[in-house]
């Protein structure tokens, strides 16, 4: 089993209020749990009017499919919200098998 975090900060030109922020991270995240069936959620930056970071969570048996889901989450990010991706960063974790292989959660 993988877990796979992707990190995304996002610039939010022409925006002036936490208010007018919220919207765009509220519909980026939204947006992206809906077609992709993950976790999603602002994690840096809240009190900044100016970007955000979101960031969202798979969990998958394959690592080529972690990996792949969130390329394709961070090229739907960058292309569907009103704000400009600064920085992107993806993690993929292989956690231990549970039964038969002896592993215990959490090693690897």
């Amino acid at each position: 089993m993988v877990v796979g975090v992707l990190r995304v900060v996002l610039a939010l030109p022409g925006n002036n209020s936490l208010k007018g922020k919220r919207k765009v991270v509220r519909s980026a995240l939204d947006r992206v749990r809906a077609r992709f069936n993950v976790a999603a959620a602002e994690v840096e930056y809240l009190d900044d009017w100016r970007r955000a970071s979101l960031a969202f969570a798979v969990v998958s048996n394959d690592h080529s499919h972690a990996n792949s889901m969130l390329d394709t989450i961070a090229g739907f990010v960058s292309t569907s919200v009103d704000a400009v991706v600064t920085d992107r960063a993806l993690e993929i974790i292989p956690l231990g098998t549970m039964g038969g292989s002896g592993e215990d959660w959490g090693q690897s």
